[in-house]
């Protein structure tokens, strides 16, 4: 590779960072903050009980474009885009947005993603750091002789996520006409847009930056991830945190970020998904399953190889009885109460907003005054289809830790609810 490959990437809020304490270290070739001052068990409740801003610019976007942008992302996303909103499983329309998988043709994974209709013909694709590219050129290979444009805006497009249940209350300071603004804006819909990936209802702030304001995030509560021109991200940072410096919000890092999506049973592509079938995990909404469950109502690629299966593996989530972690790894690995050796960890951090009462996860969101000492948590890939409740062991060859499977882990989450509860 050459020099320019191997140089590792700073996001425009770097120097930022620096100059706030920020301990930083390399993700996706970037320089990124893994926690500030404050510390990341401060920053993880900060999120819970209050809010907290996060550099999200480093993941990347690309815009797909055309009369046949539509069919194009049918069959490389897995998402059925004709039949995904609610219940009654309704097309995806302009101002909704979606989450699916990048699929190679054997089902395993390239890359998760959001997908966001900004108008009938125009989407942007929101995926990890350094993947534009790849997500770029796999949708350029499979887009044959359509009409259709693929851009890839890798360090092009501003970002930056406000979660938290007082996310709302901060954001309505610094937006124009913020009753309007949040008017209907359910769980994985957006309002707004700039430059070329704009929309018919433009969000614009005080001072008149336009950004795109979506209902998403990464972290199972209630918040928002905003998009802009890149240009304008440093004074929108500002912006955010001037208006809710009287609610405490505060800068999080990467660590507080890993530590409340696993929580919330969130994966990380490349880690929890990757290069194994999309299969046997907890996350089959993302695929277009039939109400039998043994078809899809659409064909996409890497579909038919899911279909086929054949995987007998099982990625399952856990969580402890305490605080204590085993890091994943080569020399780390699962086993079963009588010893027997059954898979590898994959994600194992530690919630620092839950405990246990009377063998029940409590959560310091759900219960005044409960002092949470934090439980790990997390996933496995394992051999065996453990039942939530099932306990297994984590190891790394000296230590060991007993973790619970389970269906569920932080309670009271607030990422789907109502808006109008969370504006008061």
């Amino acid at each position: 590779m050459g020099d320019n490959m191997d140089k590792v990437k700073k996001t425009v809020l770097h120097g930022w960072h620096g100059a706030n304490g920020a301990n930083m270290a390399l993700f996706g070739n970037y320089d990124m903050p893994l926690w500030y001052r404050t510390g990341a068990k401060a920053e993880h409740l900060a999120v819970i009980q209050g809010a907290g801003i996060f550099d999200t610019s480093h993941m990347a976007a690309v815009s797909v474009k055309g009369r046949d942008a539509r069919a194009l992302l049918q069959e490389c996303l897995s998402k059925d885009l004709d039949s995904c909103l609610g219940k009654n499983k309704t097309p995806l329309v302009d101002g909704r947005c979606v989450y699916g998988v990048f699929l190679n043709s054997d089902g395993t994974v390239i890359d998760d993603a959001i997908v966001y209709q900004l108008q009938p013909e125009l989407f942007m694709v929101v995926v990890n750091a350094g993947m534009g590219g790849q997500i770029a050129a796999h949708l350029v290979k499979n887009a044959g002789a359509r009409a259709v444009i693929v851009r890839d805006l890798t360090d092009l497009v501003g970002k930056m996520d406000i979660q938290g249940p007082d996310s709302g209350r901060v954001l309505q300071k610094i937006v124009k006409d913020p009753a309007a603004v949040f008017d209907r804006l359910v769980y994985f819909s957006f309002k707004g847009g700039f430059d070329d990936l704009n929309t018919a209802a433009p969000v614009q702030l005080l001072d008149g930056t336009p950004v795109l304001i979506s209902r998403t995030g990464y972290t199972g509560e209630f918040g928002f991830e905003l998009f802009m021109a890149i240009d304008s991200l440093a004074t929108v940072w500002s912006m955010v945190l001037k208006a809710g410096e009287d609610r405490g919000v505060i800068a999080c890092g990467l660590a507080a970020r890993d530590s409340l999506r696993a929580g919330a049973m969130l994966p990380l592509s490349h880690q929890d998904i990757g290069a194994w079938p999309f299969l046997n995990n907890p996350w089959p909404f993302a695929l277009p399953w039939q109400e039998d469950n043994a078809t899809f109502t659409k064909d996409f690629i890497g579909g038919a190889a899911l279909l086929r299966g054949g995987w007998d593996k099982y990625t399952l989530a856990f969580a402890g009885f305490d605080p204590r972690k085993i890091a994943a790894g080569d020399g780390s690995f699962v086993t079963l109460s009588t010893g027997e050796k059954t898979g590898t960890i994959l994600t194992c951090t530690t919630d620092m907003a839950i405990g246990r009462e009377e063998g029940q996860i409590v959560s310091v969101a759900g219960r005044k005054g409960f002092e949470a000492k934090g439980l790990c948590c997390g996933f496995v890939l394992v051999d065996k289809n453990c039942q939530p409740g099932e306990e297994v062991i984590l190891t790394d060859g000296k230590r060991k830790i007993r973790v619970e499977i389970r269906a569920d882990v932080r309670p009271n989450r607030t990422a789907r609810a109502a808006m109008a509860t969370m504006l008061t």
